[in-house]
């Protein structure tokens, strides 16, 4: 599925940046980031259509990146899921929606809440140039910590949102979500050590809550990564010039990283589970080596070694936040002695 914005979305960023100041975007997106890495929420950082519109040139692009990457790890390993209703949760630019849009095309009907009018008017903006789920969403105003129940749908994402929730108030609205959720519910946040704590803690309560854990974990065990490292993944997006622009960037392209969960009812059909590669797979002379996260909840190396043609072949084709096919290793990853490469 590729990061790119899909047609629709760009003409219609296109067009409501038609007749703006980019100089003063420029500034307003500067002054949006310094808060946000200062830890302010949206709240009091996009107070008007221009600080909405500001966020959406530099934020918009990376945001459904991680969405569709994550949207389409959903679809795969839940093939035979046709989701016709949508709840996206705090939907700021309703990137995750035109993602699930993308990767799901039968979509007949979306729900799109957040706390903050610039961004639901931006979303019904951007949203009148898609398709007919998107055009004809019911938007609501609402506080996720405090409004629910909300309305079931099939798919239920939350992107980039559960950071602008008080801590101690996330798990109380991840089980709001997850009961409105009749399929799947999609969480993506930031791939920073702070957004893989937040998903860590909503797949604890999933998981007790009965949901199946689909991607990108292959198992319900306790995370191999706690205390070592943090799970996270990374996609590749092109950077157009008013993009470049407004960030002071001068590389054409960005690299969105990002942490992910997706949940599954008991009653929606998966695909097997498979290793799935947690790191850049390493190249070297003897081989290829891979980080892999197993089913069995291990955490293993292994190295695809040369003299292997049909497993090095294959292994040459894996990227980080894939899964290993059977036929890209000899043996399956396990425990944490595995081999090193």
């Amino acid at each position: 599925m590729s990061p790119d914005l899909p047609a629709g979305l760009q003409a219609a960023l296109d067009r409501a940046l038609e007749g703006v100041s980019r100089r003063d975007l420029a500034e307003r997106a500067a002054r949006t980031s310094e808060a946000y890495r200062a830890g302010r929420p949206s709240a009091g950082v996009i107070r008007d259509a221009a600080d909405a519109l500001a966020y959406a040139l530099t934020r918009l692009p990376a945001t459904y990146a991680a969405c569709v990457t994550a949207l389409a790890e959903a679809a795969r390993m839940a093939p035979g899921f046709a989701p016709r209703s949508l709840l996206d949760a705090g939907v700021g630019t309703a990137a995750a929606s035109w993602a699930a849009s993308q990767v799901w095309p039968g979509l007949e009907a979306a729900t799109w809440l957040d706390a903050s009018a610039p961004f639901l008017t931006l979303a019904t903006t951007l949203g009148a140039g898609g398709p007919p789920a998107l055009r004809d969403a019911e938007v609501r105003r609402a506080d996720l910590t405090g409004g629910g129940p909300w309305p079931a749908a099939d798919l239920a994402v939350a992107s980039y949102a559960l950071a602008e929730i008080a801590s101690d108030k996330q798990i109380s609205t991840i089980a709001e979500l997850w009961n409105a959720a009749g399929g799947l519910l999609v969480l993506v946040e930031p791939g920073t050590p702070a957004g893989y704590a937040r998903i860590l803690a909503a797949r604890g309560a999933l998981i007790a809550a009965g949901a199946s854990i689909v991607a990108p974990c292959p198992h319900h065990d306790r995370c191999p990564l706690v205390g070592e490292d943090w799970c996270h993944f990374s996609v590749r997006l092109p950077r157009r010039r008013d993009h470049r622009l407004a960030k002071g960037a001068d590389v054409p392209f960005e690299d969105e990283r990002f942490s992910y969960l997706v949940a599954a009812r008991p009653h929606i059909a998966l695909a097997p589970r498979q290793p799935r590669i947690l790191a850049p797979p390493r190249a070297g002379k003897p081989g290829i080596g891979l980080k892999l996260c197993a089913p069995d909840g291990g955490l293993g190396q292994r190295l695809i070694a040369k003299r292997d043609k049909a497993a090095f072949a294959v292994a040459r084709r894996l990227d980080w936040g894939d899964v290993t096919p059977d036929d890209a290793t000899d043996e399956k990853p396990g425990g944490r002695h595995a081999e090193e490469p």
